[in-house]
């Protein structure tokens, strides 16, 4: 992410088909024309929960960071910020959940340029926060959280806890096992 300074390229990672497609649109149709990179994951693709409707194809426009429509601020003490497939698993185990309406999760699709105005008002929307989390299914030392710490987190009123796995030299851990193990825990933290 440091590569993209300056406006040198986009860097996105959308969380729906049809975010995707906006994105892609957004990109062919600019009149100003930067490298695009998109990281999306297949498994995606299987996901129910991340399908889109024909009409979120045909109306809209892409957005670089997308609030919690369904929150009630009046409830919310806990604010969830992620990005990409990680939203999917946040948005089931908050329905599971009975104190489900306690937390906001909040996308962060588009990860440069930062969409800082657009944190910074999601975070203000809550009169009753009381943390702030980003979650993201990446070793701590990789992934958006670096960069938007040095960036990102010092200029917003609030301060981010960062819920990840562990720092790590590859960014998976190689086993399915492993890996559903430590998705259940970065979950369960994520709600703790």
């Amino acid at each position: 992410m440091a590569m993209a300074a300056d406006d040198a390229f986009v860097i996105a990672q959308p969380s729906s088909p049809a975010s995707y497609f906006h994105l892609l649109r957004r990109h062919s149709l600019s009149e100003e024309h930067r490298p695009l990179i998109v990281f999306t994951p297949k498994s995606m693709l299987k996901r129910k929960e991340a399908a889109s409707t024909p009409d979120e194809f045909t109306s809209g426009t892409f957005q670089p960071f997308v609030t919690d429509a369904e929150a009630d601020p009046d409830q919310v003490d806990t604010l969830l910020l992620c990005s990409g497939r990680v939203t999917w698993d946040l948005m089931v185990e908050r329905t599971k959940r009975e104190d489900g309406g306690r937390f906001a999760i909040a996308r962060v699709e588009q990860l440069y340029p930062r969409p800082e105005a657009a944190i910074r008002d999601e975070i203000a929307r809550f009169p009753k926060l009381k943390a702030v989390r980003w979650v993201q299914d990446e070793p701590a030392n990789n992934g958006p959280w670096p960069h938007y710490a040095l960036n990102v987190w010092p200029h917003v009123d609030a301060r981010v806890e960062l819920v990840s796995r562990p720092e790590s030299s590859s960014p998976s851990v190689g086993t399915v096992k492993r890996h559903t193990e430590e998705q259940k825990d970065l979950v369960a933290r994520a709600f703790s």
